[in-house]
């Protein structure tokens, strides 16, 4: 049996905020604006929401210290401030981070749950209404009910989800992408390929979306370089915006795999952006989960007209950090909150630590 569940309504194209606009009048009457504190203006998806927010006479309050990575405590004062100006629904504006702390924010305060325990989903009861306005071409956050927090105490990053954290609305416009920085815009592609890679991988994989998967991939790897090229071509930035909702619109379904488990402890102890974390590992998480799906890997070869080296290769162009060269005690610490993490459930085999600490071994 397949079940497929999505109950976002997405807005998606040049200006869609500006016309869609007045659905946020179905959800509240003061919004908090959650922000990083630049891109938001930058990309002129903030001055958009504002002067809708001002035509439906909505108030506002605006919280716009979220940083990449959102840290718990952080999120935590923002539910506070939620709460304090009686705030009725939440907006996140920018990249994952922004949009992420959002529906931390969102379910923290609806359901006041103190220190970490909006890790635990069986906590979570109710949430605000949530409006998702991405400015980067990555995360898929706009589509998903998960929320990736840090808690830098305990040196974690870690996801958490519900079905309530769901955004009411998503208003995904490419013209908010096009002031993303080179780095930005490379980084969040090879996030959105992870998502999508990994609804391959998941053992709650749906084949429903796999037309999604292959173009989703094929997009990315056909328009990234003309993106990066020709940062201000619209049409570009459109492909690789679609390709992050694609990805969005699969993990929802499929949740994700070791591939982002991986990923998160390079994040926290090295600063690894999350795109490139998941990136450097890529290529051996491919061939450790080959051998259970690898006829829906020839399919996916077969649909981009490449051969798998040929990937491999074309990954690579994308990589330019030098070798990490892990220390022997970080890959010990680092396999054991790996294989603590959730997602490790959804692997398509079974994953042993001596596995992980291999692949670790080889950045």
């Amino acid at each position: 049996m397949i079940r497929y569940y999505m109950p976002t309504e997405i807005f998606r194209g040049e200006g869609s905020l500006k016309q869609a606009g007045d659905r946020l009048a179905q959800l509240g009457n003061k919004a908090l604006i959650v922000t990083g504190r630049r891109s938001a203006r930058v990309s002129g998806a903030l001055p958009d929401l504002l002067e809708v927010l001002k035509k439906l006479d909505i108030d506002h309050y605006h919280f716009d210290s979220i940083e990449e990575n959102p840290e718990l405590s952080v999120v935590q004062e923002g539910a506070g401030l939620f709460r304090v100006n009686r705030c009725d629904f939440v907006i996140g504006i920018g990249g994952g981070s922004p949009i992420d702390a959002a529906k931390a924010i969102s379910v923290i305060a609806a359901n006041d749950l103190e220190q970490r325990a909006c890790y635990q989903p069986d906590q979570i009861t109710r949430a605000y209404p949530i409006v998702a306005i991405p400015t980067t071409a990555g995360t898929g956050t706009e589509a998903t009910p998960y929320s990736v927090i840090s808690d830098r105490k305990l040196k974690k990053k870690a996801g958490f989800g519900n079905p309530l954290m769901f955004p009411t609305l998503s208003f995904c416009d490419p013209v908010y992408t096009l002031s993303l920085p080179e780095r930005v815009t490379i980084d969040t592609a090879i996030d959105a390929l992870s998502h999508l890679l990994e609804g391959l991988y998941s053992r709650k994989r749906c084949d429903l979306l796999f037309p999604l998967i292959y173009d989703g991939i094929k997009t990315i790897i056909n328009y990234l370089e003309p993106a990066v090229k020709n940062p201000d071509n619209l049409r570009y930035r459109d492909k690789l915006l679609t390709a992050s909702l694609y990805g969005g619109l699969v993990i929802a379904q499929s949740s994700t795999t070791l591939q982002h488990s991986i990923g998160y402890p390079l994040t926290t102890h090295y600063g690894l952006s999350h795109g490139k974390a998941n990136g450097v590992v890529m290529r051996f998480i491919m061939e450790l989960f080959r051998p259970a799906v690898d006829n829906e890997l020839q399919r996916l070869f077969q649909h981009v007209g490449l051969e798998r080296e040929e990937f491999y290769i074309w990954l690579d162009r994308w990589l330019t950090d030098p070798d990490l060269q892990l220390p022997e005690d970080f890959i010990t610490s680092a396999t054991e909150e790996i294989l603590g993490s959730r997602n490790m459930a959804q692997n398509p085999l079974q994953v042993s630590g001596e596995e992980i600490k291999k692949i670790l071994r080889k950045l």
